[in-house]
């Protein structure tokens, strides 16, 4: 018996996945078919594809990157209030900018001291379900540094050469509800990356379990 235990007893135990915070590269989440999701989401699995990190002054917010049956990539974060809530973005192009607000008021945001409002024109099959009629500015010009690293197990420095974060300035809207927002990423090059953000309870991950 104790050389069948010697044999058998020592497999490693399969590492188990309870909550957001755990994810690690190639693990999946399995979402809700709740209709409050945008269908890109609705009963859909994802699989972690890069873990990267956000460093602002007084947080550090980790993102895990998903890919799933679609080509559009997904951005997965935490945002804690009174609560914790997760964070879907979806990065949107010139065009789906163009379709949703008036170019010119959505200028607005880079002008100080930030109290922009915008008020959507449009919507495209990109945007459905991601966009809301009207937001307001929270954010100006804060000073960010964008990581490839996964902070939980790396250390992070904005001085570390030709791996030192990436500096940004973000802007951030948000809907009345708070439940639907704009971040606008403006980078030291001058590009400027535009997400359109969706705030949903933690339950909406019915299930999480470890890639291969």
């Amino acid at each position: 018996m104790s050389f069948i235990k010697k044999l058998f007893g020592n497999e490693p135990k399969q590492r188990a996945v309870t909550k957001v915070q755990d994810l690690q590269l190639n693990d999946m989440i399995s979402m809700s078919d709740s209709f409050g999701l945008p269908s890109l989401l609705r009963d859909q699995q994802f699989q972690v594809t890069a873990i990267n990190c956000y460093e602002f002054e007084h947080r550090t917010q980790t993102e895990w990157v998903l890919s799933g049956q679609s080509d559009v990539e997904l951005f997965l974060s935490l945002e804690a209030d009174d609560k914790t809530y997760l964070k879907f973005s979806v990065k949107i192009e010139h065009h789906d900018v163009e379709a949703l607000f008036d170019l010119d008021q959505f200028s607005t945001l880079f002008d100080h001291p930030g109290n922009a409002t915008l008020n959507r024109i449009g919507d495209n099959s990109h945007t459905q379900d991601w966009s809301d009629e009207y937001y307001q500015q929270q954010a100006f010009a804060n000073i960010g540094y964008f990581h490839r690293k996964d902070n939980r197990s790396q250390q992070i420095s904005q001085y570390e050469g030709s791996d030192a974060g990436e500096q940004f300035e973000l802007y951030t809207l948000y809907n009345e509800a708070e439940t639907k927002g704009i971040d606008v990423e403006v980078w030291q090059d001058g590009d400027t990356d535009v997400f359109l953000t969706l705030f949903r309870p933690t339950t909406d991950i019915v299930d999480m379990y470890p890639g291969s």
